[in-house]
C-alpha cells in the first residue's frame, strides 16, 4: 500500500483531540485547508495594502480576479446578485487555492475528499435556500411546478423536479472530488513508470516524464476550471433563488 496512488489521499491525524467522546483530531487535511485560507488572507492583503490609482502588477491580479467574478455574478444572476459576489468570489477562491495546493510535492489535494466538497455544497445549498425563503417565503416551493405544464403532469413532473434539485449538492461535492482525484491518481501512476523505467535505463524515463509533464499543465488548468465550475453552479442556482427561474 506504500506505493499506491490513492496512499496521497489518506487523511492522517496530526494532534489527537477528544472531546466528549468525539473525534476533533487535527489531520493534514486541516492543516493544508487553514495553510490555503491563511495564505489567500495575506495574498489579498499584500495585494491591496499600498492600492494606489496607478496600480502594481500584484494590484492588477487581485483586483482583476474579484472583477472576473463580479462580472460572471452579474451576467448570471443580474444586478441584484451584486451583493453576493464576495460569497462566490470566496468559494471560487478557497476552491482554486486548494486545487493548487495539491500539486505541490507532498502536499494534500482537501478537495479530492466527497466529505469536503460535500460539505461545501451543502454550505452553499442551504445558504440558496434561505435567500430563496426569504425572499419569496412559500411561493419558492413555485420552483418545483414549471410554467406552462398542463395540471395533469404536475403529479408527475413535481416529483422529478424536487429530485433533480436535491441532489443539486450531491452532484456539486461529487463533480469536484472525482476531478481532482483522477487528475492525481493518473500522475501518480505515470510517476512511477518513470522511476520504474528509469530504474531499468535512463532512456526509457523520458517517454512517461513526457507525459507527466503534459498531465502537471493540464491539471492545473482543470484546477482552475473546476474552481469555476463550481462557482458558476452556485450563480445560476442563486438565480433561481432570487429570480425564480
Amino acid at each position: 500500500m506504500a506505493h499506491s496512488p490513492l496512499e496521497q489521499f489518506r487523511i492522517t491525524p496530526v494532534y489527537d483531540i477528544n472531546l466528549g467522546g468525539y473525534d476533533l483530531s487535527i489531520t493534514n487535511s486541516t492543516l493544508f485547508l487553514f495553510g490555503v485560507t491563511l495564505t489567500i488572507m495575506l495574498f489579498f492583503i499584500a495585494g491591496l495594502r499600498r492600492s494606489s490609482v496607478i496600480p502594481s502588477r500584484f494590484q492588477v491580479l487581485v483586483e482583476s480576479s474579484y472583477t472576473f467574478i463580479a462580472g460572471m455574478v452579474d451576467e448570471n444572476i443580474g444586478k441584484e446578485g451584486i451583493k453576493y459576489v464576495p460569497f462566490v468570489f470566496s468559494l471560487f477562491v478557497l476552491i482554486l487555492g486548494c486545487n493548487l495546493a495539491g500539486m505541490l510535492p507532498y502536499s494534500f489535494t482537501v478537495t479530492s475528499h466527497i466529505a469536503t466538497t460535500f460539505a461545501l455544497a451543502i454550505f452553499c445549498f442551504i445558504i440558496v435556500n434561505i435567500i430563496g425563503f426569504a425572499r419569496h417565503g412559500f411561493h419558492y416551493l413555485h420552483l418545483f411546478i414549471p410554467e406552462g405544464v398542463p395540471k395533469i403532469f404536475l403529479p408527475i413532473i413535481t416529483p422529478i423536479e424536487i429530485i433533480s434539485y436535491m441532489i443539486r449538492p450531491i452532484s456539486l461535492g461529487i463533480r469536484l472530488s472525482v476531478a481532482m482525484t483522477a487528475g492525481h491518481i493518473v500522475m501518480k501512476i505515470f510517476a512511477g513508470f518513470i522511476i520504474g523505467l528509469g530504474a531499468i535505463f535512463w532512456g526509457l524515463g523520458i517517454f512517461p516524464m513526457t507525459f507527466a509533464i503534459m498531465l502537471v499543465g493540464l491539471e492545473l488548468l482543470v484546477a482552475g476550471i473546476q474552481a469555476f465550475i463550481f462557482s458558476i453552479l452556485v450563480c445560476i442556482y442563486l438565480n433561481d433563488a432570487i429570480n425564480m427561474h
